[in-house]
């Protein structure tokens, strides 16, 4: 793998730094027999640990080819037989064809041109996550896709999804942005979560169930 991704990456992935504390939040969010959606699934490494726990079932979608390849040699090496991943995009919305930007780091890959110099393009059409979440009873969405979230979370309906834990990108769209799209996710019946929250990484909870802090969780916070 040295050879298919870039140094920083790579680097990041041998010490150990690579998604931790992403990905810590993200296991975190995900509670046994869950139903599991993941958007921008990356090179796999929160794919394989979501299905690590137990009995959930994890559906993962990445816009880029290449990383998607290296997702699924991610995801054998660690023998996850419970998840499917796709080449793909869903947005809120009828399908409609997208341009990614394709970048060095795949981690900066996205739907945005004004994010940083690009290597190529390729169209996508996308998929309707609605008509996907009802399909498929998802009870969770992870999320991590550069900024796009803002304008799926603005304009999805999310049926019968729990939870959603995300990223926030406000170097994209600033403090205005996060506003709107933690508004729109209260009129969802959504609401900011910080039992399973830190810095930019967030989960929205529909559940009203009272839930006790972890000693881990206050250590943390200190």
């Amino acid at each position: 793998m040295p050879d298919e991704v870039s140094d920083i990456i790579w680097s990041a992935l041998r010490d150990g730094s690579y998604e931790a504390k992403e990905a810590r939040w993200a296991v975190k969010a995900a509670r046994p027999k869950d139903r599991i959606l993941e958007l921008g699934s990356g090179i796999g490494v929160i794919t394989s640990l979501l299905a690590a726990v137990d009995g959930t079932q994890v559906m993962a979608f990445e816009a880029n080819p290449h990383t998607v390849t290296l997702a699924e040699k991610v995801i054998r090496a660690n023998n996850r037989n419970n998840v499917e991943l796709r080449q793909g995009l869903l947005t809120a919305g009828p399908p409609q064809d997208f341009t990614f930007y394709v970048r060095e780091d795949l981690w900066m890959s996205s739907l945005l041109e004004h994010q940083g110099p690009y290597l190529k393009t390729i169209k996508i059409q996308s998929t309707n996550i609605d008509e996907f979440i009802r399909q498929a009873n998802i009870d969770l969405i992870v999320m991590d896709i550069e900024g796009a979230e803002l304008d799926l979370l603005k304009g999805a309906e999310l049926p019968g999804v729990e939870r959603v834990f995300l990223e926030f990108h406000d170097h994209l769209y600033g403090l205005e942005g996060i506003r709107h799209l933690t508004s729109a996710m209260a009129d969802k019946g959504f609401a900011y979560d910080p039992r399973g929250s830190s810095g930019p990484c967030v989960l929205f909870s529909r559940n009203t169930d009272p839930r006790s802090y972890e000693a881990e969780d206050i250590h943390a916070a200190a």
